[in-house]
């Protein structure tokens, strides 16, 4: 039904409204303060939320092993790739990190730990980030390109052994090692940054706060060099997921879209058109940011005004949660049928049937048209606020802000023709 619009009037305005928050910005100089306030405050409530996570896991891998064949009826794929990868990505962008407390790691490593007798650890916390930076890409990968990335039964194994891993390496170096080197803390830990609220432990007591979008990124440090490569495969995962389905990308490598011939057949390609993908992005965003005069990170990456790169945090989240909207609007009905029966034993926990899902509203012109607005409307709202960031975070004129700028202005351009172009997904 997308193709029956014409997107064309919305991809110019978005492209230009973005060019003009950076001409009207860097030239008047006006800024928000991005302020933030203290709302209330309370003690801190330990490790049980993340017992209650390891617990729903536990459950969740039985599903998978023992529910429902078909990926849609099973809650182990829906939970992982519609419930974490993307309704909890806009919840964390509207509430902050959610996934901290509830993370399946804390409470069992802080108990093995405490068993094992053991005191600090092996020298991980030395490399930084970039484990998380892996376990991204190692996740990515999954689900963008392995053959079945939904087969409940595999997609059991494979979570199964990222939670025993990550456990056994919290174990050898510690607990705060999480915040670190997961890749899933990691991403919504950044993903919490343009939260107007969120919660931050300050000594042993949980503090919420809420503030203007962004206030928080106002106040990071900048990113290092492992930090940087995370942002920008955030960036590139969506952006290469969108890519890869389309007809042009499919009609680059050959393949009919009408006689789709399967993940399998394209894995090496679409392996290599991930790494490009990232490749790419990193050194368009670095290559903005030097042509603007700034360094892009601390350490071995670039010099010291990095922040810069921070305002591409609300582009990579508001992308992704755009990208994902139609999924979350159709497989999260799946998520309450799944719930309804998750061991395909004909119960009804929730009162509803296994027909309760339904898709009328994609073939009316009026809801698809409310679909690609709210679509466009969070991708210029990202933009804009990027923008914004950046004028706040590096005072300057034209001059220092246009190459970020117009990089901003053809990736919006970029971002919407992906969301409207002919695709197989």
């Amino acid at each position: 039904m997308i193709l029956l619009l014409d997107t064309t009037p919305a991809i110019a305005g978005a492209a230009l409204a973005v060019a003009a928050t950076v001409l009207l910005g860097a030239w008047a100089g006006w800024v928000p303060q991005f302020r933030a306030w203290r709302l209330a405050s309370w003690p801190g409530t330990g490790a049980w939320p993340s017992w209650a996570g390891f617990a729903a896991l536990v459950f969740l891998l039985s599903v998978g092993r023992f529910g429902p064949h078909d990926p849609l009826g099973n809650l182990l794929p829906l939970t992982v790739w519609t419930v974490i990868w993307v309704a909890m990505t806009a919840a964390a962008a509207l509430l902050g990190d959610i996934w901290r407390p509830i993370a399946p790691w804390r409470g069992p490593v802080r108990l093995a730990r405490r068993l094992l007798r053991r005191r600090g650890g092996v020298g991980l916390s030395r490399l930084g980030h970039w484990p998380a930076v892996a376990g991204l890409f190692a996740i990515a990968w999954y689900e963008l390109i392995s053959p079945a990335p939904s087969d409940p039964a595999g997609l059991a194994r494979m979570v199964a052994l990222y939670w025993a891993l990550i456990f056994a390496l919290a174990v050898l170096e510690g607990e705060d090692w999480l915040d670190r080197g997961e890749a899933l803390t990691l991403y919504f830990r950044l993903t919490a940054k343009i939260a107007p609220l969120w919660r931050r432990r300050e000594g042993t007591r949980q503090v919420l706060h809420i503030g203007v979008p962004g206030a928080q990124i106002v106040a990071m440090a900048p990113l290092a060099a492992a930090e940087v490569a995370f942002v920008t495969l955030m960036l590139a995962i969506v952006s290469f997921d969108g890519l890869s389905e389309t007809f042009f990308w499919l009609g680059q490598l050959g393949v009919n879209p009408l006689e789709y011939p399967g993940r399998t057949a394209l894995m090496g390609v679409n392996s290599a058109g991930l790494l490009a993908a990232w490749a790419l992005t990193t050194a368009l965003i670095l290559g903005a940011l030097a042509a603007s005069g700034h360094g892009a990170a601390r350490g071995p990456v670039g010099g010291g005004r990095a922040p810069l790169l921070l305002g591409f945090l609300p582009i990579a989240t508001a992308y992704h949660i755009s990208h994902y909207l139609v999924t979350l609007l159709t497989r999260g009905q799946y998520v309450f049928t799944g719930l309804n029966d998750p061991f395909e034993r004909g119960w009804s926990l929730l009162g509803i049937n296994d027909h309760w899902a339904s898709f009328g509203f994609l073939s009316d012109p009026r809801d698809v048209m409310l679909i690609w607005s709210a679509q466009v409307a969070l991708i210029v709202a990202a933009h804009v606020l990027a923008v914004l960031l950046a004028l706040r975070l590096v005072p300057g004129g034209l001059r220092t802000h246009l190459p970020v700028g117009l990089l901003m202005v053809g990736y919006t351009a970029f971002g919407l023709w992906l969301l409207a172009t002919p695709s197989i997904g």
